[in-house]
């Protein structure tokens, strides 16, 4: 590699790399020739160029060597088989960042590098972003996203200036419909449980403020993105806390998934056989075929039939499009429950003097229900990294899902107050038309998810204890043991609503609160009680409080308290 500037054979190529955040053009040629020694590459750079005009040229040699370093980065870590997460556009073109890029560029010793490769274990959307998964992002490169580069390609190959971007997902309804689809999971099924729980007015205030707190706390994530150069959840931990911060988020995050494993093995028991009998209610009568509507059975059916063989895929993206109904089946148990209330007979309706309640003893456990909805912190910076207004965007995603929670919430509790199931599709009746339609997307839809949750487990799993190569047999051992172990979880309870507690109390409540707080307040270089910092203080003590009461009661209760009333095994 050497000047632009210098004499070159015709065989030369000369690709051109931008420098957004300081205005500047290095120009770079390759040479094959044999030339035996490798020099350091210098690159002739030209400094405020627009449109023509021409300012004087100077070498810098740490840009050659971040230029060296990024294909060497990207020979090496781009390794089949694993998604490689696009560099957060807010991380390269910050104000902050533009004065330390220099500072933290790459010297020949070896040193990290600012943005450091990451095989990220992170869900994804309704709208599979080419970027979660494409394997040529590279810093400066004519490939980041809204950069020069992008604009000028375009313009040069005679397309329009932007499509490229749409086509790296870089478009805001897709980043919305994503962001919107990591709120709105299995989570929103258990809403008007956790008003049940927590009370009419204690339940709506906390629904309300968690949903404005998650908000603010994912762009807490990218904060702590920008003001530490890395770009999954992972890092920036493993960057502020080191070895410690790196297994107390991958700790969690595998509870997480793992917890959302077994609640979607228990929705998959509450309705498919619910289903199955709508639609051929002669199977009780055939001793065989009247499996089908055994929970167990179908549970690991379903996990045999299609979850298991799902899970063996190392490729997130073929995932993606089997999750596509995912926010369109949302939407329809939301109307279900909205439509089918006002029918429902007075006998499965619920006491009207459990309506109008304040606070019940339950709040804690409540919290964790809905800090499980709401959770999608782990995939943000993913979805994050692709577009051109993360903010508006999260804005908008969180408003419309609070929307929709509230709706569900309201309309499933108001009618079914005291007798409230954890999941509300139970409290109607087995014969309904239109929430058997939402069973059958809800049940299909966890087909799918449950795949997505085994590939997080399985991702931090290996990431953390076997950083190598990959290994087959390791592969389908580490699969085997995380998918089965939760289908064996899902068949021994019919409780959702102890799996939404114990999941969301104990691990949701960290990801969403606890960790975005402590990072911010470990890289602001603000005092430690300044205005600043007090919401993150307040933030972190809060998820810290959450997590101890939410999953000790939820234990105690579980074990030793009354009888609990969140879930069925059967249906008549």
């Amino acid at each position: 590699m050497f000047p632009a500037s210098s004499s070159s054979s015709s065989t030369r190529l000369d690709p051109q790399t931008y420098l957004p955040l300081l205005n500047t053009s290095n120009l770079y040629t390759l040479d094959d020739e044999d030339d035996g020694d490798m020099q350091t590459p210098t690159a002739t750079t030209t400094r405020g160029a627009t449109n023509g005009s021409t300012a004087p040229p100077y070498t810098d040699e740490a840009y050659g060597s971040r230029y060296d370093d990024k294909l060497d980065s990207k020979r090496f870590h781009d390794t089949e088989g694993f998604s490689r997460t696009g560099t957060l556009r807010s991380t390269v073109q910050s104000r902050e960042t533009e004065f330390d890029l220099d500072d933290d560029s790459v010297s020949s010793a070896g040193s990290d590098s600012t943005i450091l490769p990451s095989r990220s274990p992170l869900l994804v959307g309704l709208l599979g972003n080419s970027s979660r998964y494409s394997q040529d992002f590279a810093l400066h490169s004519n490939g980041s996203i809204g950069g020069r580069g992008s604009a000028d390609r375009a313009s040069e190959e005679g397309g329009q200036v932007g499509e490229d971007w749409k086509e790296r997902g870089g478009n805001m309804l897709s980043g919305i419909a994503n962001m919107a689809n990591s709120i709105l999971g299995a989570g929103i099924i258990g809403l008007p449980y956790a008003i049940r729980e927590a009370g009419f007015l204690t339940g709506i205030f906390l629904l309300v403020t968690l949903c404005l707190v998650t908000d603010w706390t994912i762009r807490l994530i990218v904060l702590n993105a920008k003001l530490s150069g890395r770009n999954s959840y992972i890092e920036i931990m493993g960057h502020c806390f080191g070895k410690y911060g790196r297994a107390g988020v991958s700790f969690f995050q595998l509870a997480f998934a793992y917890g959302g494993m077994c609640a979607f093995g228990v929705i998959i028991g509450d309705t498919i056989p619910r289903v199955l009998a709508f639609i051929f209610p002669f199977l009780k009568t055939i001793p065989v075929l009247s499996l089908l509507l055994n929970r167990q059975f179908v549970i690991f059916l379903a996990t045999v039939g299609v979850s298991f063989p799902l899970s063996l895929h190392r490729d997130i993206s073929k995932l993606s499009k089997a999750s596509g109904i995912a926010l369109v089946g949302m939407l329809i148990i939301v109307c279900s429950v909205l439509i089918e209330g006002s029918r429902v007979d007075d006998k499965l309706r619920g006491s009207d003097d459990a309506r109008w309640t304040i606070i019940k003893p339950r709040v804690f456990e409540a919290i964790g229900v809905i800090s499980f909805a709401f959770v999608c912190h782990h995939n943000s910076l993913m979805i994050f990294g692709s577009l051109q207004a993360p903010t508006l965007v999260t804005h908008i995603s969180t408003a419309a899902s609070l929307i929709a929670c509230l709706v569900m919430s309201l309309s499933g509790f108001l009618v079914f107050t005291d007798k409230t199931q954890a999941n509300i599709l139970n409290n109607f009746p087995h014969d309904d038309l239109l929430i058997n339609i939402a069973r059958l997307c809800f049940g299909l839809n966890m087909f799918t998810t449950l795949p997505l949750e085994a590939f997080v487990c399985r991702e931090v799993i290996e990431g953390y204890f076997f950083d190598d190569e990959f290994n087959k047999k390791r592969h389908i051992i580490v699969t085997t043991a995380i998918v089965f172990s939760s289908m064996a979880i899902s068949m021994m309870t019919c409780d959702l609503g102890v799996v939404l507690e114990l999941t969301g109390g104990l691990s949701a409540t960290v990801l969403a609160f606890v960790f975005p707080a402590i990072c911010f307040l470990k890289l602001s270089d603000a005092p430690s009680m300044s205005r600043t910092k007090f919401p993150a203080w307040v933030c972190a003590a809060f998820g810290l409080l959450v997590m101890v009461l939410s999953a000790g009661l939820s234990l105690y209760r579980a074990f030793w308290g009354e009888p609990r009333t969140g879930g069925t095994c059967g249906f008549e």
